[in-house]
C-alpha cells in the first residue's frame, strides 16, 4: 500500500537528499527548490501513479477550501452525465474505472455518483474550520482509494463537459482560450469524441495529463493551478500559470513539477509571504 499524499517534509532537506550530484541537471533544480523554499517551508510527495496531477490539485483545492465552488452549486451538476449522453451518444464510450466485483450500471448512473461525492466530499472539507482538522479530513479522503478515485473519474468527466462547451462556443463563433485551439489542432482530438477516446479515458491507465489538458483541468474546477517547473528554473516558464490569464476571482493552487510528468506540492507558506 503506498500513501497517496505523504507527510510533509522540509524541502530544502528533501531536495539535499534527491539532487545531490555536480550535473548541470542537479544544480538546476537545487536553484530551483531554494526558489520555491523562499514562499514554501515544506513538501509533500504525491504518489506517482498517472493520477497524479489530479491527486496534487484536488489534494491542494480541498486542503484551502473554505466555501463550495458556484458550479458545484447548481441544480443541474449532477444531471450532467443524463444531459450529455441524450446529446452525445459516443459517451456510452466513455471508459469507466474498472471497479472489481461490480457490475457495470448505467454509465450516466455510475458518473452522477462520482459527481455527488465530489460535492458532497468538497462542501463536507470547506465547512470544517480549523486548519489542522481540515488537514486531517484531507488526509483521510486521500487514503480511501475507493473514493479517491471515485473522484478522479468525477474530474476527468468535468473536463469532458468543459471541452465540449469550448468545442461548441468555437464552432459558433464565439471566444475561447487560445489552449482551447491547441487542444482541438492536435491529430488526435480534432474533436470532443477524439479527446475523450485517445486522451481523457487513458488519464489514470497508460498515462498522465499533458500541459494542454492541465489548461482544461484548471478550466473545468474554475481554479487557477500555479505551478513551479523546476527544470525551466531561470527561464520565463519556472513559474507558469494554467490558465495564463486566469479569472480574478478564481482560487490559486500551487504545484512541483521536476519534468513537467510527476506533481508534487509545496506546503506552509512562510510567514513573511503571507504578510
Amino acid at each position: 500500500y503506498k500513501l497517496s499524499v505523504s507527510p510533509e517534509v522540509d524541502i530544502m532537506e528533501y531536495c539535499r537528499k534527491e539532487w545531490r550530484g555536480n550535473t548541470p541537471a542537479a544544480k538546476r533544480m537545487r536553484k530551483g527548490y531554494e526558489a520555491v523554499a523562499q514562499k514554501f517551508a515544506s513538501i509533500r510527495r504525491i504518489r506517482g501513479d498517472n493520477y497524479c496531477a489530479f491527486r496534487a490539485t484536488l489534494f491542494q483545492a480541498l486542503s484551502q477550501a473554505t466555501q463550495l465552488p458556484r458550479w458545484l452549486q447548481s441544480e443541474d451538476f449532477t444531471m450532467l452525465p443524463e444531459n450529455l449522453l441524450s446529446k452525445y451518444d459516443w459517451i456510452k464510450q466513455w471508459q469507466l474505472r474498472q471497479k472489481p466485483g461490480k457490475r457495470m450500471g448505467e454509465i450516466s448512473d455510475e458518473i452522477k455518483e462520482y459527481l455527488i461525492l465530489l460535492r458532497k466530499k468538497w462542501k463536507n472539507i470547506s465547512e470544517i474550520k480549523g486548519p489542522l482538522e481540515k488537514q486531517e479530513a484531507c488526509d483521510k479522503l486521500f487514503k480511501n482509494e475507493e473514493e479517491e478515485y471515485s473522484l478522479y473519474e468525477a474530474l476527468k468527466f468535468l473536463m469532458l463537459n468543459t471541452a465540449i462547451e469550448l468545442y461548441n462556443a468555437d464552432k459558433s463563433g464565439r471566444r475561447v482560450p487560445v489552449f482551447s485551439w491547441l487542444l482541438f489542432a492536435r491529430d488526435t482530438s480534432s474533436n470532443p469524441c477524439q479527446l475523450m477516446h485517445n486522451h481523457l479515458n487513458h488519464i489514470g491507465h497508460s498515462g498522465g495529463l499533458e500541459q494542454v489538458e492541465m489548461f482544461l483541468l484548471a478550466y473545468a474546477l474554475q481554479y487557477t493551478i500555479q505551478v513551479y517547473r523546476l527544470y525551466k528554473y531561470s527561464t520565463d516558464e519556472f513559474i507558469t500559470l494554467y490558465p495564463n490569464d486566469p479569472e480574478e476571482d478564481w482560487p490559486v493552487v500551487t504545484l512541483i513539477t521536476e519534468d513537467d510528468r510527476h506533481y508534487n506540492i509545496p506546503v506552509r507558506m512562510c510567514q513573511e509571504t503571507m504578510l
